[in-house]
C-alpha cells in the first residue's frame, strides 16, 4: 500500500516518542540507575582511530555522568570513589570478557583555607569551592579538588583473571584527572590544560604507544529531546517529507548540546585486542557498586589543611561488586528491553542475553504497536519473523561486516563489535549514517563520534535492512528516511584522541576587562 504524506507523519511520530525514551542514548535508561548517575554509563564508542598516523590502534570512550550543566558547581562532577567503572572486551565470540580495563577514582580534598580574623587572632577557615585561584596544568597549588585514578587490565574472568595495573613510561601507575571546565578565570585556556592530561602509556602484555585520557568532555550524543517530549513537535520526521533539496535532518537543534559528560578514554594497538586469527571484537562497559552500602549519620568532619580521601565520610561501602550500569549498543536498553527487564539488563551479562532478552530483538514489540495504532492509515510492520536482521545488529553481528569468523557458533549476545580489518574512513569523508550510508568503518561496525545512532537505529527497527523481497507489503514503510531530526555537526569533533571536544565552561564570561 502506498502511504500518504500524512500517513507517513503519524507513524514516524510514533517512531520519536519512543526514540525519545532514549533520554541521551542511555542517560537515565532504567529505574535503579536514576538514583546513581555517578555510575550511570551513557554512551559507548569504539573504532578505528582516524587520526593521522595511528590508523592501527582501536580507541575506547566509555562516557558516565549524564546532563552535566557546565556551570553546576562547587561540588562539579567527580565520579565515584566507591565504584567500579569497566570497559570489557569479547575477543572470541563467547558473549565472555576476555580482556577487561578496570578504572577506580580517588577524591582528594585539600582543605584549602584562608586566615579570617583580626590580625594576630585569625583563624584558618577552610574555603567552600573547588579552587581558590587560578589553575593550569603546571601549578595546581590553587585546586582545593583532585581526583586521580589507577586503571588494571584483567585478562580472562574480570573477577578472577589475572590482573595488571597500567603505567606510564615512568612507571607511574596513578594518573591524574583534570578538574572540569570551572569557567575562563579559574582555568584560562581549558583545551591546552586539558591536553597535559592525556598520559602515554604502557598496558601488560600490549606492545606499542598507547594512550589514555580521563576528563570532562562536551556532550557528543545528538537527540532531539526536548521536542520529542512536547508532543512530537518535530518539524519534518521523515526525509521524504522535509523541503526539497534540503535535509531534514539539519531541521532540528541538538537539545543536549550545552550539556557536559565525562569520558574514559583509551586508545590500544588493535594487535593488543584481538586473539590474533579474527579482526572482530565486541565491546561493553559497565559500573558496578559495593554489594553493601551504609549512610552515616555523623560525617567525619576535616580539620581544614589535611589531605584526606573522600572527607566527608558519608557512606561506607563493602561487599563484593555488584554491576548496575551496562552499555553495549546504543538505545538497547531504551528502545528494545522491555520496562519491567530494563535493571537486569544493566545487571547482566551479554552470554546470558538470548535466555533473558531474546524476545524483545527476535520479536519486537515497536513495530507492531505502530501497525495497531496506524495501520487503517497504511502502516505496516514488518511481518517477518524471526527478525534476522536484528540479530545481525544487536546479537550476531552483519554478515561480511561484523559477524565473527565463527558465524553462527557465536554466542547471542548484545555488544557493541568492531571489524578491526576494516580501515578507518578519514574524518572528513565519513557518513553519519554509518554502514546505512555506504560507510563500513561506521556503526553498527563499532561506533564513532559523528555517527547518528538514532536515526540508524530508528530505520534499522522499521526493517530497512530486511531484503526487498520479504514482505512486499511493508516494502515502502521500510524504506523511509526515518529521523528526530537532529544531526551531528563533524565540526563539533576533535580530529584526534580523546575525539570528543572540550567541555563547555561553567562560567562563559571572559576575564579581560574585569
Amino acid at each position: 500500500m502506498t502511504l500518504t504524506s500524512r500517513s507517513l507523519g503519524l507513524a514516524v511520530a510514533s517512531l520519536s516518542v519512543v526514540a525519545g525514551l532514549a533520554q541521551a542514548s542511555s542517560h537515565r535508561e532504567a529505574p535503579f540507575i536514576t538514583t546513581a548517575p555517578k555510575v550511570d554509563g551513557t554512551d559507548f564508542y569504539m573504532f578505528r582511530s582516524y587520526e593521522t598516523g595511528r590508523d592501527d590502534m582501536v580507541t575506547l570512550i566509555a562516557n558516565y555522568l549524564p546532563l552535566q550543566d557546565a556551570y553546576g558547581g562547587p561540588n562539579y562532577f567527580s565520579l565515584d570513589p566507591n565504584a567500579l567503572y569497566e570497559i570489557h572486551i569479547d575477543n572470541s565470540g563467547d558473549g565472555v570478557e576476555d580482556i577487561t580495563f578496570q578504572f577506580r577514582f580517588n577524591t582528594e580534598v585539600k582543605g584549602l583555607s584562608l586566615p579570617i580574623g583580626a590580625a594576630g587572632a585569625e583563624n584558618n577557615v577552610a574555603v567552600p569551592l573547588a579552587n581558590i585561584g587560578a589553575i593550569t596544568a603546571m601549578d595546581s597549588s590553587a585546586q582545593n579538588v583532585v581526583e586521580t585514578y589507577t586503571v588494571n587490565v584483567v585478562r580472562g574472568d574480570r573477577r578472577t583473571g589475572s590482573s595488571s595495573p597500567v603505567s606510564d613510561d615512568s612507571g607511574n601507575t596513578v594518573f591524574a584527572k583534570p578538574i572540569d571546565n570551572i569557567g575562563n578565570k579559574s582555568i584560562a585556556d581549558y583545551p591546552a590544560y586539558a591536553a597535559n592530561f592525556v598520559h602515554d602509556v604502557q598496558i601488560p602484555g600490549c606492545g606499542g604507544d598507547a594512550r589514555i585520557f580521563v576528563g570532562q568532555r562536551r556532550e557528543g550524543f545528538v537527540v532531539n529531546l526536548g521536542e520529542t517530549f512536547d508532543l512530537v513537535n518535530i518539524a519534518v520526521p521523515v526525509e521524504e517529507l522535509g523541503p526539497a533539496g534540503q535535509d531534514a535532518r539539519d531541521l532540528e537543534a541538538n537539545i543536549i548540546a550545552d550539556k557536559n559528560v565525562t569520558s574514559l578514554a583509551l586508545e590500544i594497538p588493535s594487535a593488543c585486542l584481538t586473539n590474533g586469527s579474527d579482526p572482530v571484537i565486541g565491546g561493553w562497559t559497565t559500573a558496578s557498586l559495593r554489594q553493601a552500602r551504609v549512610l552515616n549519620p555523623a560525617p567525619q568532619r576535616t580539620d581544614g589543611n589535611s589531605a584526606i580521601a573522600n572527607p566527608t565520610g558519608a557512606e561506607v561501602a563493602g561487599g563484593a561488586w555488584t554491576q548496575v550500569s551496562r552499555l553495549g549498543s546504543p538505545l538497547v536498553n531504551e528502545v528494545v528491553i522491555g520496562l519491567p527487564d530494563k535493571d537486569l539488563f544493566n545487571a547482566s551479562e551479554p552470554a546470558n542475553d538470548a535466555a533473558n532478552f531474546a524476545p524483545y530483538v527476535l520479536t519486537p514489540s515497536l513495530p507492531e504497536l505502530l501497525e495497531i495504532l496506524f495501520g487503517s492509515a497504511g502502516v505496516k510492520a514488518p511481518d517477518v519473523f524471526p527478525r534476522t536482521d536484528l540479530i545481525w545488529v544487536f546479537l550476531n553481528g552483519i554478515p561480511d561486516v561484523t559477524r565473527p569468523a565463527s558465524g553462527m557458533d557465536t554466542v547471542l549476545s548484545e555488544m557493541l563489535r568492531l571489524n578491526t580489518a576494516i580501515a578507518p574512513t578519514p574524518m572528513g569523508d565519513q557518513s553519519d549514517l554509518g554502514v546505512l550510508g555506504g560507510d563500513n568503518a561506521g556503526f553498527p561496525n563499532g561506533r564513532r563520534p559523528v555517527d547518528d545512532v538514532v536515526d540508524i537505529a530508528l530505520r534499522a527497527a522499521m526493517g530497512v535492512l530486511i531484503p526487498q523481497d520479504q514482505d512486499p507489503a511493508s516494502a515502502d514503510s521500510r524504506q523511509l528516511s526515518y529521523t528526530d531530526g537532529a544531526r551531528p555537526n563533524p565540526m563539533d569533533y576533535k580530529a584526534g584522541f580523546p575525539y570528543l571536544a572540550d567541555p563547555i565552561p561553567g562560567s562563559p564570561n571572559e576575564v579581560a576587562g574585569r
